[in-house]
């Protein structure tokens, strides 16, 4: 199922309370301001952003109920060429091609449920210190453009003005080095026994911003003998990074990599080098941030390519191309929103009056009028606060029906886009074939949550000699000093004196639960989506408390301002050799993303690929499958 019962009933709660029925709900929503002033500004909010209340309960109160409902009785309100359903990277990436390809006239309105577009590259902005901190809420880089990146991307970028390499040089790689510090480890009291920071991790780490020669990394004996643990396994970890052994001896190559696409990290580490539990809770949450999931959740092939270690040994053949990019590419392609820097500039190309400027430097600190972006005089249109609920194709286009300002509205077009979560298209398009929706709901997003925390000053940090954290078991696996990027009058933060933005990454997930990876992921949605801000401030609180209580620092008093970026749908679903066959998943994808009449599919989600470029490069598809068929 792509909604379990428990988002269901959580979606349902309000209604529940007062005595509705969906459909009641839907005639009484309340989705969004009907009219957006100067005033309005959703970067500058706080709080429980993200997923934000109010943006995802009709639509689950709606998958239940939509089709009792006969949307044709309503008044068609507008005429346009293309409606997109979703303001995200992929959604925006469409209106911009659909642009080229029919010109500057031609008639577009983008729907998003959210009260601000991106999708998932959400702009955060604080005031501390007199000062402006921008804040990347999700979406945070380009991932090795110089070998991911299509021509149609690289077309898109040079529109945009975007530069990859005035990004790169933007970024200062030794900032933190030249600062003397490194990476560390924080073993939390409640799983380790005692509290405890160990800075200078040696470690090398996929899509690494740091260079290898600068990471101020002790002696590998050194950094694991400092560890709460016992001797023992101490000792195992120590031998496993500098002593690799043939851990698959007896078995081909190909065996090898068999019975590693098979068994998970955690299994390997476990059965084939002999660690015990406490050893391999050191490595429990590696994986959080790139995979959204811990190592029972991944491969020891996909562990091996996050440069996890056991693997030097066994005689494996070289990682492929990519893999190797994402390894060996610098990860320094970052405007300090993340993308929600690109997201801007598409909108800014799409409706030139919302976005001041003709740069991408001058982007940067610009102000965004939000009352700019629907207004009827725009050849395209971005409304927000808008939850598409239906579309059906009609012999004159595409029919789609929303939900704004506690309204339903209709309106047609000769095509459309669906851009917004795959898993949502079977309930917003029930004229799909029954077997295309089984292939889409197969593409569970996984959840997680990027918080970001301003604060007066990082003397902690400085202190204790560490810009991240990484904690094994701690409920945010990472904690960061925000990327060092200064552009476009943007200065970062050039002192300990002065106030910063941590980046935290935390993810629901439940290890030796023994379930897939999309039963965790259902989970994990459920419970984000029923969790509050004060549950999600209460844990943030405790745990910087408990990271940094010895160097002096208070909560109460240092921490100015906490945004807490919920996805609960965030990470298209990656396809993985645990749990899929992976000889099915590229029919399985391709059929998934198929169009139904003249409603086309876009979304990173379609190529089942969380990354930028891959939402660029399947919004360039879906208008080309559009366009060509008349």
């Amino acid at each position: 199922m792509a909604i379990t019962r428990r988002d269901f009933l959580n979606g349902m709660a309000i209604a529940v309370a007062a005595g509705l029925t969906p459909l009641d709900v839907v005639r009484a929503a309340k989705s969004g301001n009907e009219f957006i002033h100067g005033e309005y500004y959703p970067p500058s909010l706080t709080g429980l952003r993200g997923n934000h209340p109010g943006s995802f309960e009709m639509a689950h109160a709606l998958g239940r109920e939509h089709e009792k409902f006969d949307f044709n009785t309503l008044p068609l309100e507008e005429e346009y060429d293309l409606v997109v359903v979703g303001g995200g990277i992929s959604g925006l990436s469409a209106a911009c091609f659909w642009r080229e390809k029919y010109g500057d006239n031609s008639k577009i309105l983008i729907l998003d449920n959210h009260d601000d577009f991106g999708g998932h590259a959400k702009r955060n902005e604080f005031k501390a210190g007199g000062k402006t901190l921008i804040g990347y809420g999700g979406s945070e880089a380009f991932q090795s453009p110089a070998h991911n990146f299509s021509p149609e991307v690289k077309q898109l970028m040079s529109r945009l003005g975007i530069s990859v390499t005035r990004l790169k040089s933007s970024f200062d790689v030794n900032f933190y080095p030249d600062q003397q510090l490194s990476r560390g480890v924080f073993f939390d009291k409640k799983n380790f026994g005692v509290t405890k920071i160990v800075s200078g991790d040696p470690g090398r780490a996929v899509s690494d911003d740091i260079p290898p020669d600068r990471l101020n990394g002790r002696d590998i004996k050194d950094f694991i003998n400092d560890f709460p643990l016992s001797e023992t396994d101490r000792l195992a970890l120590i031998a496993l990074h500098t002593q690799p052994e043939d851990y698959l001896a007896g078995m081909s190559v190909k065996e090898k990599s068999d019975w590693l696409d098979t068994h998970s990290y955690s299994e390997f580490l476990a059965s084939k080098v002999g660690l015990s539990k406490m050893a391999v809770l050191y490595f429990q949450q590696r994986s959080n941030d790139f995979f959204a999931i811990g190592i029972e959740g991944i491969s020891g092939s996909d562990a091996r390519a996050c440069a996890l270690p056991g693997f030097d040994a066994l005689g494996l053949p070289p990682l492929d191309g990519e893999t190797l990019a994402d390894l060996e590419e610098p990860y320094v392609y970052h405007f300090p929103d993340g993308n929600a820097g690109l997201a801007r500039l598409m909108v800014r190309h799409l409706i030139p009056d919302a976005l001041p400027g003709t740069t991408m430097e001058d982007s940067v600190l610009a102000r965004l009028d939000y009352a700019r972006l629907d207004r009827p005089e725009n050849a395209a249109r971005l409304r927000l606060n808008s939850i598409a609920i239906n579309a059906q194709n009609t012999p004159d286009g595409v029919v789609v029906t929303y939900i704004k300002g506690g309204k339903l509205h209709r309106v047609r077009s000769q095509a459309a886009i669906m851009a917004g979560y795959n898993m949502m298209i079977p309930w917003l398009v029930p004229e799909m074939p029954d077997a295309q929706k089984a292939d889409l709901r197969l593409n569970v997003k996984a959840p997680l949550v990027y918080t970001n925390v301003a604060i007066k000053n990082w003397h902690a940090f400085k202190t204790l000699g560490v810009h991240e954290f990484y904690s094994p078991a701690a409920p945010y696996s990472r904690v960061k000093l925000d990327y060092p990027v200064s552009i476009g009058g943007y200065q970062h933060p050039q002192n300990p004196d002065q106030p910063m933005v941590i980046h935290m990454v935390y993810v629901p997930t439940y290890p030796g639960s023994k379930m897939t990876a999309r039963e965790q992921f259902r989970d994990g949605r459920a419970y984000l989506l029923g969790s509050t801000f004060e549950a999600h401030e209460k844990m943030v609180r405790d745990q910087l408390q408990e990271m940094f209580a010895t160097t002096g620092f208070d909560h109460a008093r240092d921490i100015t301002a906490i945004t807490v970026n919920r996805w609960a749908h965030g990470y298209a679903y990656y396809p993985s050799s645990l749990f899929d066959d992976m000889e099915k998943i590229p029919d399985i994808i391709n059929r998934a993303r198929q169009p139904v009449g003249r409603i086309a599919i876009a979304n990173s989600d379609a190529d089942w690929s969380a990354y930028a470029h891959a939402a660029i490069d399947q919004a360039w598809r879906a208008v080309n499958e559009l366009t060509g068929r008349g």
